[in-house]
Parts: structure tokens; C-alpha cells; sequence
């Protein structure tokens, strides 16, 4: 099996859109330091994400627990 370079700013940045944009995030920012700053309601408390996989993991995560929690369809 092939090892997956790590993940880009610019992808970090997609899916930090992404998650923002279908409101399962508040907010997440890009710090001038590389790590994120994410919240994920206006009132709860910003987490520090270190790096680009930072985000990508969490997205990850809420893509497993969005399709987890789906009724099945079928």
C-alpha cells in the first residue's frame, strides 16, 4: 500500500470551507502560525487544530459520525 502524503493547506482549506459553508462548523481560520482555529458553534469554546491534517481529520470524523447517524435508505 501506497503511504498518503500528508495533507496540503489547500486541502485543509477546502474542507474547512466545506464544513463551514454546510454549517456543520461555526468558523475555522487559518492562523498566520499554520494551526486552525475552529468553532463549532458561535457560543462554544475555539479549539486549536495543528495543521493541515488537523482539519482533515476532523473532517473525516464528521463525515463517519454524519453517515453513522443516517437511517438507512434502502
Amino acid at each position: 500500500m501506497i503511504p498518503r502524503p500528508p495533507p496540503t493547506i489547500a486541502e485543509a482549506s477546502a474542507w474547512a470551507e466545506v464544513l463551514v459553508r454546510r454549517r456543520l462548523l461555526h468558523a475555522a481560520v487559518l492562523a498566520p502560525t499554520g494551526q486552525w482555529l475552529v468553532q463549532d458553534r458561535p457560543d462554544g469554546p475555539v479549539r486549536v487544530l495543528m495543521g493541515p491534517a488537523g482539519i482533515v481529520a476532523m473532517a473525516a470524523t464528521i463525515q463517519h459520525h454524519t453517515r453513522t447517524m443516517r437511517p438507512e435508505t434502502r
